[in-house]
């Protein structure tokens, strides 16, 4: 369902916008963050994204004390009753369960941003505003925009409408999704869309589950498809030792880019672990899933990711590379 706000227009929520991006997609990008995943991977780096509603997060560091402040409790309808200070007068808590109205009031009206909310509505008038401020760049790089999440195609029909705007402009477009959604959602949006970048997280279903709480095989199906129309298209597996760093699953990976995708696709890359966001989750008031994991030192996964990638360009001729760096040879 497009959803409007109160004057009727067409909005999206957003989690952040990031001008000037060079990883997501060919040249300089302005890169758009919509709230809302269907998965739930346990190094997820942006958890602020997986809940599609809006959400407050709390840094009592940021906070200037009750006693200097309080700008959020005069905010909220119930105050203190559902706000919470520290012995130091830090915003430490808000009572979530205790009839918060997700007003946002505390977070419009606090100062320093201790209290955030995740989540704003855009329309579509003003995401096109910041897009085409930064259209230059695009012009001397031959960048674009980019939508990611989340999973942006869970909004699919304001996303579909952005990606219009964007076309109708002369702007490329990207899309970076899980494609853990319904194939026909995915193809109203790759109408106006130029790249799709995706993963392959494990090629095997159970473990793919235990991974990210959903099996593979809506998202295999979804990459065929990608494949079959044409849309180029970048695969990513983000590589975590001891999990999907087995030589046997991307072998397999490999066996199936080149058999079900022809090898058609602009680049395969290999991502490294990085322990990012974790001040997210503690700002969300929720447990990192990865708290215990111990990544191997750089010298140890840099040479697995290099091993990875010729075995992938070797044996499979695929265009494979260690981390998202490179420049991608790809016209939009």
């Amino acid at each position: 369902m497009l959803h409007k706000n109160a004057a009727g227009e067409p909005v999206g929520l957003i989690t952040n916008i990031q001008r000037y991006t060079i990883h997501d997609g060919p040249g300089i990008r302005t890169e758009i963050f919509f709230k809302g995943c269907t998965m739930h991977c346990l190094w997820c780096s942006n958890p602020e994204t997986i809940s599609p509603k809006r959400e407050l997060g709390i840094y009592p560091s940021k906070c200037m004390t009750e006693g200097k402040c309080s700008w959020c409790v005069r905010a909220c309808p119930r105050g203190k009753e559902l706000i919470k200070f520290d012995a130091e007068g830090l915003v430490s808590f808000i009572e979530k369960d205790g009839g918060c109205a997700d007003c946002m009031k505390c977070a419009d009206e606090c100062p320093n941003h201790a209290i955030k909310s995740w989540g704003e509505e855009k329309t579509l008038k003003e995401l096109m505003r910041v897009i085409k401020s930064d259209e230059s760049f695009y012009r001397r790089t031959g960048g674009g925009v980019t939508l990611n999440g989340g999973e942006v195609l869970l909004q699919w029909e304001f996303a579909r409408e952005l990606l219009k705007a964007c076309k109708e402009a002369g702007i490329n477009t990207c899309v970076e999704t899980a494609l853990c959604v319904p194939s026909e959602h995915m193809e109203a949006v790759y109408e106006f869309t130029d790249l799709v970048i995706t993963d392959i997280k494990h090629m095997d279903p159970e473990t793919h589950k235990k991974l990210t709480g959903r099996s593979n095989e809506l998202i295999l199906e979804n990459i065929r498809r990608t494949a079959e129309l044409g849309k180029k298209l970048v695969i990513r597996t983000p590589v975590i030792h001891g999990y999907n760093n087995d030589e046997e699953n991307i072998r397999k990976t490999g066996e199936f880019l080149r058999n079900e995708l022809g090898g058609n696709i602009v680049a395969y890359q290999l991502l490294p672990y990085r322990r990012m966001g974790t001040e997210k989750y503690e700002s969300l008031r929720t447990p990192y899933p990865f708290e215990d994991y111990k990544a191997p030192e750089r010298e140890v996964w840099e040479k697995d990711l290099l091993k990875l990638a010729d075995i992938l360009r070797t044996e499979f001729d695929l265009p494979a590379v260690a981390g998202s760096s490179g420049k991608l040879d790809v016209e939009l």
